[in-house]
């Protein structure tokens, strides 16, 4: 709690009284930055307490700011919570020039031995020479773990989706190397056998190299983690996470290790007994089979001969030792693409959703904020002849925040007009539209184990509980002390009395803060600036002087401000992805060319160029990755869009997944110019066959 990290200049000069640092909140509301210079007044205790206030500072402090920081407990809040949170933190010889006169807000921090089973008895000393303490609050560190982990919990969520998606593919595509690599040796097996090697000696010599690939390969990757450790952990706490060096979880690496060995080394198993089987099978090799109508059809329709020949080469995986393994290719093209475009469609929703505001419920263009950090009232009337005036605003709506019980739990919501013009986003049901219904968050209705049509007792703490119907689930912004999307009630501003409606006692009572929606195609920097106006307006009306307290855009919630410190995340997954893909291509093409020498020796001996023998690896390169493309585009989109939507609506935001198409329609194009670009070594491997040595040994 107590625990600030430097991530701008350095901490002041002990020794110094002109020296002080400030936080991020502090630079960016007071337009400061490290160099800058500001006059404070200090008062004493005593003028503090007076009834005269027209008394001088007794200290005017010209401080230097030399630093900026990030305090801990500042990490995981809303935008909500941050405002009006600047802090200024002095040096040592201030400080202890300040304490003895000007101390009137005190705060000690304690760590205590036992943690938290202590606290009551540590709390009931201080009481005990101290009485006026147990009128303030006092709050443990623990009680911030809740609002930490339901902060982080959807940028764990994601982050765990992209592991699993990589982890998805990494099987899949070491799993298609594996399958190749062990029909690539399948000759050899056949001459072991005439050797007169048994099963046992087949299956070991076949399954020995894959496996001890295997055990190297997935130490390497244990080795790659813990080496990439540094760059993590992600999002706000990297500044002030205390250890950023090397760590590792032995645990989360030894399951991932055990993992990959016992999936790919059984998958490796089962492979290598299939290919014993085919090498020791006693029967006759079958009839060749009819060229299939589809490659009639190619060679017909007048292609170029090196093409009809690479397409043969994609699609019909050929006989005996030249058999190639067209459709795990295929099939490895597929799933490559798939999961690329998968992992790109949700990292585009992830993206729009941090982007539009009202997908986490902000769900119009500004809002007018109340005094005293949103606690104090706007002026009903006043506030109101103002908006009606504006020409630029479309609808407006007044809310309270309030606090209400619901079947006996306590639950932060907002008040407003049924029938409001201005709303959250409705995910279930229908709006507020009576004094007697209630609009809950989906995390609320599933804590009070109800489901919409339900009916629960409300008790606003002074008037009579009542019955509310549950008519809908919303996604609940980031207003008042509301802890997350799911949280939170909407409710009738008549369902509370006045004097719940106005703790401050205000002379004009009226909303805590007005949310507004502006005409379409009107500019939005004229619509802010007449916000701002009648910002100004209010506050030049005596009775409600200070009352209005800025317009804001946009406060995003917690949840959102650790999303967007995820930044280019996924396209880094994304791209290792693609290049995971490309590898095992390129892999399939050279075992290809290694299995078809014959072949492509016979084609040399027949008339075939250089240039045409490239030229046909290119084609099977590009029809295999046109493949990939034509079902793994759609599949991705489709795969992407429904884990899109089931992960939004596990954080209660709009369920809108985005498909990028500009971005899908390049991943096509890239797969078709790198299939080209991988083509380019095996081409050239098999446009240099030595038709004397390959015809030689046949």
């Amino acid at each position: 709690m107590d625990r600030v990290t430097i991530i701008k200049g350095r901490m002041p000069n002990p020794k110094r009284l002109d020296e002080a640092v400030m936080n991020v909140q502090a630079a960016k509301e007071g337009g400061l930055h490290i160099g800058s210079v500001i006059e404070i007044p200090f008062f004493t205790d005593a003028q503090n307490n007076s009834s005269n206030s027209s008394s001088k500072p007794s200290l005017i402090a010209k401080v230097k700011m030399v630093g900026e920081f990030i305090a801990s407990r500042d990490t995981i809040e809303s935008d909500l919570s941050k405002l009006g949170s600047s802090a200024v933190i002095f040096s040592q010889a201030l400080t202890r020039k300040l304490a003895p006169t000007s101390s009137t807000g005190t705060e000690t921090f304690l760590q205590l031995k036992g943690g938290d089973a202590n606290a009551q008895r540590v709390l009931a000393s201080i009481y005990k020479f101290d009485p006026i303490a147990q009128h303030f609050p006092s709050e443990a560190t623990t009680s911030f773990l809740p609002i930490a982990q339901q902060s982080i919990s959807p940028e764990a969520v994601a982050l765990g989706i992209f592991g699993a998606l990589a982890a998805l593919a990494t099987l899949l595509i070491a799993g298609l190397m594996i399958g190749r690599i062990l029909r690539v040796g399948a000759d050899e097996l056949e001459t072991l056998r005439a050797l007169g090697a048994n099963r046992a000696m087949l299956f070991g010599d076949d399954v020995l190299g894959a496996l001890c690939a295997l055990g190297v390969g997935s130490t390497l990757a244990v080795a790659v983690a813990v080496g990439l450790s540094p760059l993590s952990p992600l999002g706000p706490i990297r500044p002030i996470y205390p250890d950023p060096g090397i760590s590792f979880d032995w645990t989360v690496l030894g399951i991932g290790f055990v993992a990959l060995v016992v999936l790919l080394g059984s998958l490796t198993l089962y492979l290598a007994s299939l290919e014993v089987r085919r090498a020791t099978s006693r029967r006759t090799l079958s009839q060749s089979k009819r060229e299939s109508r589809f490659m009639r059809s190619a060679a017909n329709s007048g292609l170029p001969v090196a093409a009809v020949t690479g397409i043969r080469f994609a699609l019909e995986p050929g006989r005996g030792r030249n058999a190639t393994p067209v459709r795990s290719a295929a099939l490895g093209a597929v799933l490559a693409v798939t999961v690329l475009v998968t992992t790109i469609t949700f990292g585009a929703s992830l993206d729009s959703l941090v982007s539009h505001p009202a997908l986490y419920g902000w769900n119009w263009d500004y809002a007018m904020l109340s005094g005293f950090g949103g606690a104090e009232d706007l002026p009903g009337h006043q506030i109101a002849a103002f908006l009606n005036a504006d020409r630029y605003i479309q609808a407006w709506t007044g809310v309270n925040v309030v606090k209400m019980t619901l079947d006996g739990q306590r639950v932060q919501g907002v008040a407003a007009r049924p029938g409001a013009r201005v709303t959250p986003p409705i995910l279930s049901g229908h709006g507020l539209d009576a004094a007697n219904e209630v609009v809950l968050g989906q995390s609320t209705l599933v804590q009070l184990h109800k489901k919409v049509g339900d009916t629960v007792q409300f008790a606003n703490g002074i008037s009579k509980p009542s019955t509310l119907v549950i008519v809908g689930t919303l996604t609940m912004p980031s207003l008042g002390q509301n802890s997350g999307l799911g949280q939170g009630a909407l409710v009738a501003t008549s369902d509370f009395p006045t004097s719940l409606l106005n703790l401050q006692g205000s002379s004009l009572p009226g909303p805590n803060l007005v949310v507004v929606r502006i005409r379409a195609g009107v500019n939005a920097t004229a619509a802010y600036r007449s916000l701002q106006e009648i910002d100004r307006e209010v506050n030049r009306i005596p009775a409600a002087s200070g009352s209005a307290g800025g317009i804001v855009k946009v406060l995003r919630p917690a949840e959102i401000v650790n999303f967007r410190s995820m930044g280019t995340t996924p396209a880094v997954l994304a791209g290792g992805l693609a290049i995971g893909a490309v590898v095992a291509l390129a892999l399939t093409l050279l075992a290809s060319v290694r299995r078809k020498r014959r072949e492509l020796a016979l084609l040399k001996a027949l008339g075939f160029t250089q240039r045409q023998l490239a030229a046909s690896i290119a084609w099977q390169s590009s029809v295999a990755s046109f493949i990939g493309c034509l079902l793994g585009i759609p599949l991705g989109i489709i795969a992407g869009r429904q884990l899109w939507i089931h992960f939004a609506r596990g954080i209660n935001a709009v369920p809108r997944p985005t498909v990028p198409v500009l971005s899908v329609v390049l991943v096509g194009l890239g797969a078709m110019v790198f299939a080209n670009l991988v083509a380019a070594v095996p081409g050239r491997s098999a446009a240099r066959t030595s038709t004397a040595l390959v015809l030689r040994a046949e």
